[in-house]
């Protein structure tokens, strides 16, 4: 399983995470203002973003990561963003995000989303 940085201050969304992937390689940040840190930190292979996170928000912060990400700060990684609704998929488009997941899901809806992010040519 690839390692993964999980941005959420959701007791269940991190929860659902961890069981949907079922790894020990996942790593939680609850703090979105401490993400973009992390993540020069850890090399995650793909960064998960929940929508509702902080006072930073999902958008903002995958426009963190990404913007860290072009200037070298750290090491590029796809990011998915876990919706509240599936109305709110221009959100993920317009914050850059490479996938989207709609809250609650089920595992194997993270697990595809994942799969299709680090490797985007079997899709």
């Amino acid at each position: 399983m690839p390692k993964v940085l999980l941005v959420t201050d959701s007791a269940w969304v991190r929860n659902d995470v961890l069981a949907s992937l079922s790894s020990d390689d996942v790593h939680h940040e609850a703090d979105p203002r401490l993400a973009v840190a992390r993540a020069a930190e850890l090399a995650p292979e793909a960064v998960i973003v929940d929508l509702q996170v902080g006072s930073m928000g999902g958008m903002a912060l995958t426009r963190a990561i990404r913007d860290a990400a072009a200037l070298g700060e750290i090491t590029p990684a796809p990011v998915i963003l876990l919706l509240d609704r599936s109305a709110d998929a221009f959100l993920a488009r317009r914050a850059g995000a490479n996938a989207y997941v709609v809250k609650p899901f089920e595992a194997q809806e993270l697990r595809n989303a994942l799969a299709a992010v680090l490797n985007p040519a079997a899709g």
